[in-house]
């Protein structure tokens, strides 16, 4: 009688790889503590616990004009000086300071900054691609603009991957993160003066006073001049604009140059850090 050749017994279902612990680089006693940075410290807390970890230099990405219908959208990145608090007293989001304020911060960050980088994305780019992935792409080329690669990235809100480095969304970060705050008030105050520039050039669509975003005012100019070259056709307002001016019923898309529909992807690439129970950040 021929032995049958014995078949290998099927690996059970239920039966789990065994997962090796990862080998452990520093004993527990040599390690780093935990940094827990809280909100109520002030906005240098967490770029200074950043450069007293080895994580500088600090790099704050923030941008204007996400929003608006009309104008450029400005991604703008900047290193400021790690002792340079004193200088910076009452800088926070560009959008809680006066013109004037704003007007005063971007000579001194120009001046102080260790490293800046300003990014200008016409509105054919922003429709194009759409607002969230040019916001995305600007922040990236701000931060690749900078003289010097920062060794941690700080983005407000949301994060963000493809820097080349080590980066952390930090809620409301133009509230929480002086870099961050000066980032907002160099893309704030480069497209407020682009958008009066463009009141001089346009002077029908006031853009000096609304800077291109849906306002009244600026909703009664697209009705009676229709959208100019430097509009957002992405945008519904702008596109409905369009098709009046053309003699295109609000519900045929047919004549409209740029896509109709609101292109407005404000959703983040990833998940929002979570902050901790105790109101801080864990690094």
């Amino acid at each position: 009688m021929v032995a049958r050749p014995r078949m290998p017994s099927p690996r059970s279902p239920s039966r789990r790889p065994v997962r090796r612990r990862p080998a452990e680089i520093l004993p527990p006693e040599l390690r780093p503590g935990r940094a827990i940075v809280r909100a109520s410290a002030g906005t240098w807390t967490l770029q200074t616990t950043l450069h007293r970890h080895g994580l500088g230099p600090v790099a704050g990405v923030d941008e204007a004009g996400r929003g608006a219908c009309a104008g450029p959208l400005v991604v703008a990145a900047c290193v400021l000086r790690p002792n340079d608090a004193k200088r910076f007293e009452g800088l926070t989001d560009s959008k809680m300071l006066t013109p004037a304020a704003r007007e005063e911060f971007f000579r001194l960050i120009t001046r102080r900054a260790e490293d800046l980088s300003v990014i200008v994305i016409p509105p054919a780019e922003v429709d194009r691609r759409g607002v969230h992935v040019a916001n995305i792409e600007g922040m990236r080329r701000a931060v690749a603009g900078l003289a010097t690669a920062p060794g941690y990235v700080l983005t407000d809100g949301f994060a963000v991957r493809g820097f080349g480095r080590p980066a952390l969304a930090v809620p409301k970060g133009d509230l929480a993160a002086a870099c961050v705050a000066a980032a907002s008030v160099l893309a704030k105050v480069t497209r407020d003066r682009i958008m009066v520039e463009l009141d001089a050039e346009l002077p029908q669509y006031r853009f000096g006073e609304h800077k291109g975003y849906c306002t009244p005012v600026h909703d009664a100019a697209l009705a009676e001049h229709g959208p100019s070259a430097v509009h957002r056709y992405s945008f519904v307002n702008v596109a409905a604009a369009a098709r009046r001016a053309r003699g295109v019923p609000v519900g045929d898309p047919a004549g409209v140059g740029g896509p109709v529909g609101l292109v407005h992807n404000e959703g983040p690439l990833d998940e929002p850090v979570e902050s901790t129970a105790g109101g801080g950040m864990q690094l």
